[in-house]
């Protein structure tokens, strides 16, 4: 009973964070009145990408959460919590606010708390490590992404 639990809540946290992301990204009105960096993806490939990465994201924060009790899991297990934090700040100040500097600073902390992870995982659990990798790689190029908005606009 406690193993469902603690997956709903994880894909619960995934499932508000990504619902988040997309109201804010769908019922924005200035991105339509920004100038798009040529290294731009299409918009399509945003949901697919994100709904695959939070399911790899609730699986590697569910596989920390299995662990017996140690140091490193609880450091994990605040970094998932930091990362998802971070994930979810950042879509409001990007589309929200406007605030492309205050979203690079955020998206940098948010790419470091991810390799932090992902040190972390791999001495306790490497498939939670692996599996946050193509996070890692995404949020590394979104990083570029936010720098390259801000030179253009």
């Amino acid at each position: 009973m406690r193993n469902r639990i603690i997956i709903w809540i994880l894909l619960y946290a995934c499932t508000l964070v990504a619902a988040g992301g997309a109201i804010w990204f769908v019922g924005d009105l200035n991105a339509n009145k920004w100038i798009a960096p040529s290294i731009a993806p299409p918009a399509w490939l945003f949901g697919p990408v994100w709904t695959s990465l939070y399911l790899m994201i609730a699986t590697s924060g569910y596989r920390i959460s299995r662990l017996n009790s140690s140091d490193l899991k609880s450091i994990a297990l605040g970094l998932w919590a930091l990362q998802m934090c971070l994930n979810t700040l950042w879509t409001p100040v990007f589309f929200g606010a406007f605030d492309l500097t205050g979203a690079f600073t955020i998206i940098v902390i948010l790419w470091s708390s991810i390799t932090a992870f992902i040190v972390v995982s791999f001495r306790i659990d490497k498939i939670s490590g692996y599996l946050f990798m193509p996070y890692w790689a995404w949020v590394s190029f979104a990083t570029v992404l936010n720098y390259a908005y801000i030179q253009v606009n």
